[in-house]
C-alpha cells in the first residue's frame, strides 16, 4: 500500500498562484480527482467576517481553479460550494471573504446547498454503511439527510490551518462537516470527534475522488474558529488524504497529531487515513513541514461563549440546558452565540487581534484583491498594495448588520421551520 503523501510549499503573494500548481501536483491530485467527472469546491467560511485564518482565502480558492485549468479540467465541470449555519451568513461570508468575485471571475457555478438542492437519506446514499458509524446514528435516530449531488462527484476542500474550541485543530476533515450535514449539525457537537470519522467514512462511498488545499499564509491560534490570534506562516498544504493533512498541519502548529487530536487517531485506527507522522510521506518543501510554531491551543485563553459551550456540551450544564438544543427553544443558542460574537467580541477585539497582520503582504493583498494585476506569467501579485483600515467592520454599520443577523438565527432556525412546514401539512 502507497504511504499517505503530504505536500506543503512555502508561498508569498508574488509567486502564491505558480506555489499552489506545484503544490497540488506534488500532492498527486491529477492522480485522484477524475477530470470527467464534476468537482466540488468546498469554501471554509468560518465567520462572514474576513477575518484572518478562519475562512478559505480568494487567493487560495482562485490558486485551485487555476491549477484545476491548468491541468486541464474543464471550467463547466467545477463549482464552489457552500453551506449554511444558523450563526454564519454564507451569502455574506462569500462576499466579505471575496470568494464570490473570484467564482464570477472564473465563470464558475456557485452552488448553495440549501438553495434549491436535493437532499438524500443518508442510509439511501451508502447502504449498510451506516452500521459503522461511532456516533451518527445515535445523534440522529431518525436518520438524516445529505446533499444529492455529492454522490458521485469528487470533492476539493479549501480549510485553512487552526486550532478549534471544539475538536484542538480543524482542517480538511472537519471542512466535510458544513458540506455532508444540515443545519441541525449542532447536535452532533457532543460527539464532534466520532462525528468527523463517520463523515470521512461517507465521503470515501460517495466521492470518487476526495482531496484538499489548506491555506497556511495565515494561521489562527486560539479560541477558534473565530476569535483567534492569527498569525503570518506563508504555507500552504494539500493531500488526497485528509488524515494526513489534519495531522502534518497540526504537528507544524506544535500538536502531538495521534495524542492531541482524537479524531486524527480515531480516524487513523479505522484505517481510513494515516495519522502517524512516521508513515507519512512529505513532499515539496520539506523544511517548511519541519517548523513547529509553539501554538498555545484553544483551551488556555477560551472566550466566554467557548468556555460555556463546553459547559453545555460536556459539563455541568448539559443537563440543565443542554436538552432545549433538539428543541423548539434550541434557537436561544444560536441568537446567543450571533450576540455574543458578532455585536459584542468582533467589535471589542478585532482591531487588537488582527491589526497588525492586515499590514503584512497577505493583508495587503486582500485588502487590494480585486484590483491588482497579477505578473505576466500570472505567478501572482508583484505589488500588493497598501494596507486597509476599512477591513475592520466599525460602527452603525457593523452593529446594523449584527441586528440583522440577530434576526436571521431566529427566522432560520430549522426547529422553527420543521414546526412551520408540519403545520403547514396538516392544514392542507
Amino acid at each position: 500500500m502507497p504511504r499517505s503523501r503530504v505536500a506543503v510549499v512555502r508561498t508569498q503573494p508574488s509567486s502564491v498562484f505558480a506555489d499552489v500548481a506545484r503544490l497540488v501536483e506534488l500532492a498527486g491530485l491529477r492522480e485522484v480527482l477524475d477530470p470527467a467527472l464534476d468537482t466540488a469546491l468546498k469554501a471554509n467560511l468560518s465567520w462572514h467576517f474576513f477575518y484572518p485564518g478562519a475562512s478559505t482565502t480568494p487567493w487560495q480558492l482562485e490558486g485551485t481553479v487555476r491549477a484545476l485549468l491548468g491541468l486541464g479540467y474543464a471550467r463547466e465541470r467545477l463549482h464552489v460550494c457552500h453551506n449554511r449555519t444558523v450563526v454564519i451568513d454564507a451569502k455574506l461570508g462569500e462576499r466579505e471573504n471575496k470568494l464570490l468575485g473570484v467564482t464570477e471571475r472564473f465563470g464558475l457555478r456557485n452552488v448553495h446547498l440549501y438553495e434549491g438542492e436535493d437532499w438524500v437519506d443518508v442510509r439511501e446514499a451508502v447502504g449498510d454503511l451506516t452500521k459503522q458509524f461511532l456516533a451518527l446514528n445515535e445523534v440522529y435516530p431518525k436518520g438524516f439527510s445529505i446533499p444529492r449531488r455529492f454522490i458521485g462527484e469528487n470533492i476539493l476542500h479549501l480549510p485553512t490551518v487552526k486550532t478549534h474550541v471544539f475538536t484542538t485543530t480543524t482542517g480538511a476533515m472537519k471542512n466535510a462537516f458544513g458540506g455532508l450535514l444540515n443545519e441541525q449539525r449542532h447536535r452532533t457537537h457532543s460527539r464532534i470527534h466520532e462525528t468527523l470519522v463517520d463523515l470521512l467514512r461517507i465521503q470515501k462511498a460517495i466521492h470518487p475522488g476526495v482531496f484538499a488545499v489548506m491555506d497556511g499564509s495565515f494561521a489562527g491560534d486560539g479560541p477558534g474558529p473565530r476569535c483567534m490570534i492569527p498569525h503570518v506562516k506563508n504555507v500552504m498544504l494539500a493531500s488526497a488524504d485528509q488524515v494526513a493533512i489534519d495531522a502534518v498541519a497540526a504537528t507544524m502548529m506544535g500538536f502531538d497529531a495521534l495524542r492531541d487530536l482524537r479524531y486524527v487517531r480515531l480516524a487513523h485506527e479505522a484505517g481510513l487515513g494515516c495519522g502517524d507522522l512516521r508513515e507519512i510521506e512529505i513532499v515539496g518543501d520539506v523544511d517548511a513541514a519541519r517548523e513547529r510554531w509553539s501554538f498555545e491551543g484553544p483551551f488556555r485563553d477560551m472566550t466566554f461563549a467557548a468556555k460555556n459551550q463546553h459547559r453545555i456540551y460536556w459539563g455541568p450544564l448539559k443537563k440543565p440546558l443542554g436538552w432545549t438544543l433538539d428543541t423548539l427553544l434550541a434557537p436561544w443558542a444560536y441568537v446567543a452565540s450571533v450576540a455574543y460574537h458578532d455585536l459584542y467580541w468582533y467589535p471589542r477585539h478585532a482591531r487588537e487581534r488582527i491589526g497588525s497582520v492586515l499590514s503584512s503582504p497577505w493583508g495587503r493583498l486582500f485588502a487590494n484583491y480585486e484590483s491588482l494585476q497579477t505578473d505576466a506569467e500570472g505567478r501572482g501579485f508583484p505589488e500588493v498594495g497598501g494596507p486597509s483600515e476599512a477591513l475592520i467592520r466599525h460602527g452603525a454599520h457593523h452593529y446594523l448588520e449584527g441586528l440583522r443577523l440577530l434576526g436571521e438565527a431566529v427566522a432560520l432556525a430549522p426547529e422553527l421551520d420543521a414546526r412551520l412546514r408540519s403545520r403547514g401539512s396538516t392544514r392542507a
